[in-house]
C-alpha cells in the first residue's frame, strides 16, 4: 500500500472515530422505563443547539448566569435522568451497572467514588479524557435505595468550572468534601 494511500485510511478512521469519542452514554431500556415506576422524575436532554438556546436566556451580568453561559459554550449535550420513588427496591443495581459499563479506561477516570453502608447512598464521578487539561466529559451517578440520577455531560469542559453546572439543568450540586450530592430544588 503506498504511503498516501495509508494517510488517507488513518484520515478516514481518524474522521470515524471523531463521532465515537463524543457519543453520550446510552442508557438500557430497564433504565428508561424506570419513569413508570416512579414518584418524581428528572428527564432532560438537550443537544448542541438546544444548549446554544437556553444560553440565550442567561444574563451576561449576573455572575453565577455569565459563568454557566461561559460554560455551556464548550458543551455538546447534557442528559440527566432522575428517579425518586416511593419504596426501596423499584431499580435494579445492573441498570447502574450497565451504564458503569461504558465509562471504562483508558477513556474515563473514575474520580470520585463514595459508599455509604449506613444509608445506602451511592455517588460516582468520571471524567473523560480531553485535550490540553480540558475535559471531554464528565458523567455522575448518584444512588440511594429510593433515588438514582444519572447525569452524561459531553464536550470541552475546563474543570475548574465543572462546579458552576451544578444546579443547572437538573444537575445536582456535587459537594465532594462533604461527600454528598444535593439537588437544587426549582421554585
Amino acid at each position: 500500500m503506498s504511503i498516501a494511500r495509508m494517510v488517507l485510511a488513518a484520515g478516514i478512521l481518524a474522521a470515524a472515530a471523531i463521532p465515537l469519542c463524543a457519543q453520550d452514554i446510552k442508557l438500557p431500556p430497564s433504565l428508561e422505563k424506570l419513569a413508570d415506576k416512579a414518584e418524581k422524575t428528572v428527564d432532560v436532554t438537550m443537544n448542541k443547539s438546544m444548549l446554544q438556546i437556553a444560553a440565550k436566556f442567561l444574563s451576561d451580568r449576573n455572575g453565577d448566569e455569565a459563568k454557566t453561559k461561559k460554560l455551556i459554550a464548550g458543551l455538546d449535550s447534557v442528559m440527566v435522568r432522575s428517579f425518586e420513588f416511593a419504596h426501596e427496591g423499584e431499580y435494579s443495581p445492573s441498570d447502574v451497572d450497565a451504564v458503569r459499563a461504558q465509562i471504562q479506561a483508558p477513556a474515563w477516570s473514575r474520580i470520585v467514588g463514595v459508599r455509604s453502608r449506613h444509608s445506602g447512598e451511592n455517588a460516582d464521578v468520571y471524567f473523560k479524557n480531553g485535550a490540553n487539561g480540558q475535559l471531554g466529559g464528565v458523567v455522575v451517578i448518584a444512588a440511594d435505595p429510593r433515588t438514582l440520577t444519572i447525569v452524561n455531560i459531553t464536550g470541552t469542559l475546563d474543570p475548574a468550572q465543572l462546579a458552576d453546572l451544578g444546579g443547572q439543568f437538573g444537575i445536582p450540586r456535587l459537594d465532594v468534601g462533604g461527600m454528598r450530592m444535593e439537588r437544587k430544588e426549582s421554585k
